[in-house]
This record gives structure tokens, C-alpha cells and sequence, in this order.
């Protein structure tokens, strides 16, 4: 099979496309022929070589994957030959405490697709049979891809961690990304009103057109726009999927009793954090990443039902995939970009 590999990490990585083994299946494995990988800002950063720890050498990457099942073990029961599924972001063992409680994404002995085992830049791609999810009809295959990362990630942090109710404020920084254009659509189908926050005069258009409100990120800093828009009252959630580069403005913005979720880390910056804007708050912080099996199936049903939808931007092959990795370096990608077997 055609796989892309990562031979070197740089600020140019060196990705090659090789002739690796077609996986075969144990007895309760399942073959995906990969339909589409999405490009997470993981992937990115361990391309360029900023997020190394725990990678294996010549990773095939691409933990956002969807395709159908074309061969199954002979112990398997939860799949057919055929069956159009997507993959979870993480194998686990379904036995373990936190798998046992819906948390399979932080399975104690999880590996991670793409990171520490090779992942879906690939034909195809061995997976346990608990490792996929299935697909309605009605759901398009390649945009799929994306439902467990960005959007079931976003879906766990929205609902599971900030607990956001109806009638809620949510502040979404890097508005224009994976996590942020479906955490718009995700916060408003949880019934929230919607401000989102970009750096791009050219996306301010197509985030209006997801339900949201759009801060431009320019001169002034965001935080006193989010509390003029809320008449000094604050936004009860703040999701924060670029980390540092937006932390103490992203804090600034919150209301009392807010909540700060905190999905990204762009830069690799520390920050400077005073306590009193915390405390003065009776704020909360989280650090929130991954999705289960539950999430995934619950956004497979909202796209199934039209509340939220996938944003696949643009598609690349293999032999494109160095210039989505530059796009999404330079932010000129809006939602995600998926690579085509």
C-alpha cells in the first residue's frame, strides 16, 4: 500500500510516499481503506518538529480518519465487510477503569494513531474493531474524517467539561480553525450565543455565516470587545483553542463564574497568569483534549440531523500534503483540510 511517511521534522519536513506491507488483520481486527485524513494541528506541529516526545520514527501520521472496512477477523462481531465507519483518535483497551467510564481517549495503556503508532496518511489502516464508529448513510464519507477530531473533541469540552446551558455566552478564539469553526456550531446547537474571535479580515464572512458574532483580533485587545458586546457582563465559556497566544486576553473575557477551556497550545509560550483575575472571577480553567466513542457517534447523529455540519475546506492528495502543511502554517486554511489516498 501507498503510505506518506514523515522521514524528517522541520520547519521544511522531508515527507515521502513509500510501498509499505498491506496490514493484515489479527481476529479481532478490521482493515479500513481509508476514504480521507484529516490534518490536525498535531500533525503540524510534528512535522515541523515542535511535538516529538512519544513520536516513533518515520510515523505514517493522521488520527482523523474515515473509510470503509475491506477485511475483518475472524473473531470480529461488531463490523461487516463494507460497513462505512470512522476511527476513534486513540486504540485502547476497553478494560481498563477509564475506558470502563466513556474515557477511552485516556486509556491507561492508549496508544495514539498517528503519534505513537502509525496512523492514516495511509490505504489503509489496521484497526481493533472497538476502534470504529459507524457511519449513517446520509453522512458524507470524506468529511467524516473529521468528526472525532476536531469535532467530537469539541463536543466533549463544550458539553462534558464547561457543562455550557442554553442561553449561555461562549467565546471562541482561533475561530477559523478545526476546533473553532465547529465549536461555534456545536456551542449553538447546545442553544449559547456565539462570539467568535479571528486575526482574519478574509474568514470574518464564513464565521458569521456558522451563527457566530466575529471579534477581529487587530489593534484593540479582544477582551474589551467581548465585554461591550455582553454589556460588561463577561462570556460564561471561553473556549481557548490557541493557548498562550490568547491566554490572558481569552481570561479577561470571562464573566464571573466563567469557565476557560483550554483545547490548544499554538506557540509553546508560557504565560504570565495573576491570580487575582482568577480569583476576582471565581474562574475556572480546564485543559481539555479528546473524544470517545460516545462523542463521536452523538456528532455523527447532529450532522444526520443537520444541526452541525463538517467544514472541509479544501482536499489535498499525498503528493500535495507539503503544501497543506504550509497552508495551515500561514492560516490560510479555513475549518480542516483532509488528504485523499
Amino acid at each position: 500500500m501507498k503510505a506518506l511517511v514523515l522521514e524528517e521534522p522541520g520547519e521544511e519536513p522531508t515527507l515521502s510516499i513509500k510501498d509499505l506491507a498491506d496490514p493484515v488483520p489479527g481476529p479481532r481486527d478490521v482493515i479500513v481503506e481509508v476514504a480521507a485524513a484529516g490534518m490536525c494541528y498535531h500533525d503540524v506541529a510534528v512535522m515541523q518538529g515542535v511535538l516529538r516526545r512519544g513520536v516513533k520514527s518515520d510515523v505514517v501520521l493522521g488520527h482523523e480518519i474515515s473509510g470503509r472496512i475491506a477485511q475483518v477477523g475472524d473473531e470480529v462481531t461488531l463490523a461487516s465487510v463494507g460497513d462505512r465507519v470512522v476511527s476513534t483518535l486513540t486504540l485502547f483497551c476497553g478494560e481498563c477503569e477509564r475506558c470502563l467510564n466513556g474515557r477511552e481517549y485516556r486509556c491507561f495503556y492508549g496508544r495514539g494513531l498517528g503519534h505513537g503508532i502509525d496512523g492514516g496518511f495511509a490505504q489503509f489502516l489496521k484497526l481493533p474493531e472497538i476502534s470504529v464508529v459507524p457511519l449513517p448513510d446520509s453522512v458524507d464519507l470524506e468529511q467524516a474524517a473529521i468528526l472525532g477530531c476536531p469535532m467530537g473533541v469539541a463536543l466533549q469540552a463544550l458539553r462534558d467539561v464547561a457543562r455550557v446551558q442554553p442561553g449561555e455566552t461562549v467565546l471562541v478564539t482561533g475561530a477559523g480553525g478545526g476546533l473553532g469553526a465547529h465549536s461555534i456550531q456545536l456551542a449553538s446547537a447546545l442553544g449559547a450565543r456565539v462570539l467568535a474571535v479571528t486575526t482574519s479580515v478574509d474568514k470574518m464572512e464564513a464565521l458569521e455565516e456558522l451563527g457566530a458574532e466575529v471579534i477581529l483580533a487587530d489593534e484593540l485587545d479582544f477582551s474589551e470587545i467581548a465585554q461591550a458586546l455582553t454589556e460588561d457582563m463577561g462570556a460564561d465559556v471561553v473556549m481557548n483553542t490557541v493557548g498562550s497566544a490568547m491566554f490572558t486576553s481569552s481570561l479577561r473575557s470571562l464573566a464571573q463564574y466563567g469557565r476557560m477551556v483550554l483545547l490548544g497550545e499554538i506557540t509553546g509560550d508560557r504565560v504570565n497568569l495573576n491570580l487575582a483575575e482568577v480569583l476576582f472571577r471565581d474562574a475556572a480553567i480546564y485543559g481539555s483534549t479528546g473524544a470517545g466513542r460516545s462523542h463521536i457517534a452523538d456528532v455523527a447523529e447532529m450532522v444526520e440531523s443537520g444541526s452541525v455540519k463538517p467544514v472541509v475546506s479544501q482536499r489535498f492528495s499525498f503528493e500535495d500534503a507539503a503544501t497543506a502543511y504550509r497552508s495551515m502554517r500561514n492560516k490560510q486554511t479555513f475549518g480542516r483540510v483532509v488528504l485523499i489516498p
